[in-house]
């Protein structure tokens, strides 16, 4: 794991704890050499989004029971891949962020004019 170190350089701060979110599903946007997809950026899901990003092949909507995962349902928080991220920022579909949540290493991906323009805690 990286340090947990948030995009604007403070202490990376909770995304979702209900439901658990995170690549180690410790409620923080986390990452490390274990996680190709960078699942880095906090977003604040919405039911736009929701419905685009499984259009897209990536549907973070639907329950699946025998992972333990409820879906995600807009209004909640959670942790998106940083790649699938850049899609939805190219296909003008990005949600809105908790920037003070989302990992430095985002700005692997993202610029960080662009992650602050997205912010909804800024």
């Amino acid at each position: 794991m990286f340090e947990p170190i948030n995009a604007l350089g403070g202490s990376l701060e909770p995304c979702s704890i209900d439901p658990l979110t995170g690549f180690y599903r410790d409620g923080l946007c986390q990452t490390g050499h274990e996680n190709p997809g960078v699942h880095a950026v906090c977003i604040y899901a919405t039911q736009e989004f929701l419905d685009y990003s499984k259009e897209s092949g990536n549907d973070i909507s639907t329950p699946m029971p025998k992972f333990s995962f409820a879906g995600v349902k807009a209004g909640e928080s959670w942790c998106l891949s940083g790649v699938r991220y850049v899609q939805a920022l190219k296909d003008g579909k990005a949600p809105q962020i908790f920037i003070h949540s989302t990992h430095i290493a985002m700005l692997q991906l993202v610029d960080l004019e662009t992650l602050k323009k997205y912010a909804l805690d800024l």
